[in-house]
């Protein structure tokens, strides 16, 4: 049999063990699949949104949820926030490159999903 993917190349010399729980891949990992970080990602690939915008965008998200999704995507380098210093401030969020390209798989996986829904009845 063949070796195990649990490591993964994630520089010229470091590895990652993505099933040991201290590795910081697996923390990642965890905030991209999350719940709310898969819709937060979904809701920002068209559009940069303000706070109220992203947390209208997705509905059932409270916004201390949003906020703490948030806080860990832009810590992972996956979203950016840029504060307008204005009264009360302006809270803009936007995918990264790196957002972005981890985006794209979700894009395919719900254009394969819908594809295979039924039709909806909208009476």
């Amino acid at each position: 049999m063949g070796e195990s993917v649990q490591l993964t190349q994630g520089g010229p010399d470091a590895r990652y063990e993505v099933f040991h729980t201290d590795c910081p891949a697996r923390d990642m990992v965890d905030h991209v699949t999350s719940r709310w970080g898969i819709w937060v990602r979904i809701s920002l690939r068209s559009n940069d949104l303000r706070f109220y915008e992203l947390r209208d965008s997705i509905q059932g998200v409270s916004e201390k949820m949003l906020a703490q999704t948030l806080r860990a995507l832009v810590k992972d380098g996956l979203v950016w926030r840029k504060v307008e210093p204005t009264t009360p401030p302006q809270v803009t969020y936007g995918l990264t490159e790196f957002g972005r390209d981890l985006g794209e798989p979700l894009t395919d996986l719900f254009a394969r999903i819908t594809r295979r829904l039924p039709p909806r009845d909208d009476r």
